[in-house]
């Protein structure tokens, strides 16, 4: 019996798709990619800001900041990820691998966006800790790096990938 949900997918018939289901863009919802999105962002965030205060504070040069922030935002990120799986019982080496898997594509980007939107916008990485246009240009490139990244985690989601895989430990 043919099922008509497997019709997008017919030149992937390789055995077992996850559970069966099709695992195309349309059948992901904008909603699981946004929490997926948001969940990774959230860690990012974190590090992402402890960087950036970091590196003002310190009086570090703007690339040093950058390096900082992106380093922790990856730290705080797959940290997050692995609270969640360490406490579906995983091993603390599996599930780095997890984390590695969900989270390592949603970073890069996220860091991408918000660090050039960072370095992009004029006084922004001069501006000190007390200065609006710090935090606003701040929370304006991790909102822009929210928008950007969804579609593409939906997409990784759909074809079982990026935060798909830490869904069978929740």
């Amino acid at each position: 019996m043919t099922h008509p949900a497997h019709r997008h997918g017919e030149p992937h018939h390789e055995g077992h798709h996850h559970g069966g289901h099709d695992h195309a863009p349309a059948g992901v919802s904008w909603r699981m990619a946004a929490q997926a999105t948001l969940h990774c962002l959230t860690g990012c965030a974190v590090g992402e800001v402890l960087g950036m205060i970091i590196g003002t504070a310190a009086g570090l040069h703007n690339a040093a900041t950058v390096v900082v922030s992106i380093a922790l935002a990856f730290v705080f990120g797959y940290a997050l990820t692995m609270r969640g799986v360490l406490r579906a019982g995983l091993a603390p080496r599996q599930a780095l691998k997890v984390a590695l898997a969900a989270d390592t594509v949603s970073i890069a980007v996220m860091e991408l966006i918000d660090n050039t939107v960072m370095v992009g916008v004029p006084g922004a990485m001069d501006a000190g800790l007390a200065d609006a246009l710090f935090w606003i240009s701040l929370v304006l490139s991790l909102a822009l790096a929210f928008v950007l990244t969804t579609p593409v985690n939906r997409w990784m989601i759909g074809r079982g990938r990026g935060h798909a895989v830490v869904h069978a430990y929740h």
